[in-house]
């Protein structure tokens, strides 16, 4: 089980979100790339970035602040938020990211789904986010009427190379990862899954790992590591 820092990008900031509500953020630092390092530092093999603007926004908000991570990192970046047309990924691809997480657009564009998957093959994740055991798309703003099961068979004949799924109604309330709903879905998904929601102590991860399920790729730490709840070379040395 990979275990994978988060930045949250919002205004060029590292952020945490409650939920994912917009409004409701806590900025941690004003120099993501910094951060990026620390986590490096820290043993972290993947760094997880959002865009939370171009979530909002359904286009790129924050890419100075990820050309920054980039720069000062050798480690692997994956990064989602508001890719929604091919141009966006080969943006990031020429970026040197080296995956790129679609969220909205995996539901309501397959033709783009698919022509990303075929000139990026392995480097194209979706992130399919649950709400109330739904769908929700556009920042989490609104929840589609999609049966999940039959959206993770679509989205693996795509060519998509690994799923994140993020309990949204855990999501940086620190109440400790739903580890039914986790493994429920990761049995359920014929593609690696990431997992995020939640995860708050090393309890929490213990619980992860001893699902024993061979779909499990890794888990997002965001809230837990800036609050200190979770050392993150801690993590790394037990888990990746």
């Amino acid at each position: 089980m990979l275990i994978i820092p988060a930045i949250d990008l919002k205004d060029g900031k590292c952020v945490r979100l409650y939920k994912g509500e917009e409004g409701t953020e806590t900025v941690f630092s004003e120099r993501p790339g910094e951060v990026a390092a620390r986590w490096e530092a820290a043993g972290a093999k993947w760094i997880h970035v959002v865009d939370l603007d171009g979530a909002f926004k359904g286009e790129p908000g924050n890419l100075a602040a990820v050309k920054d991570i980039r720069a000062s990192v050798k480690c692997s970046i994956q990064v989602g938020g508001g890719i929604r047309n091919i141009e966006t990924v080969r943006e990031y691809a020429g970026l040197g990211i080296d995956r790129v997480i679609i969220g909205t657009a995996a539901f309501n564009d397959a033709d783009f789904l698919k022509q990303a998957c075929e000139e990026f093959p392995g480097r194209i994740a979706v992130g399919l986010d649950t709400k109330n055991g739904k769908i929700a798309v556009k920042g989490w703003k609104e929840v589609i009427d999609t049966d999940t099961k039959e959206a993770l068979r679509d989205l693996y004949e795509a060519g998509v190379s690994i799923i994140l799924n993020t309990n949204i109604d855990r999501d940086g309330t620190m109440e400790g990862i739903n580890v039914n709903a986790a493994r429920e879905f990761i049995e359920m998904s014929p593609l690696p899954v990431i997992a995020s929601g939640g995860i708050a102590t090393m309890a929490d991860l213990e619980k992860l790992d001893s699902l024993g399920l061979g779909g499990l790729y890794g888990a997002i730490l965001g809230k837990s590591l800036y609050t200190g709840s979770i050392d993150l070379k801690e993590a790394v040395s037990r888990y990746s």
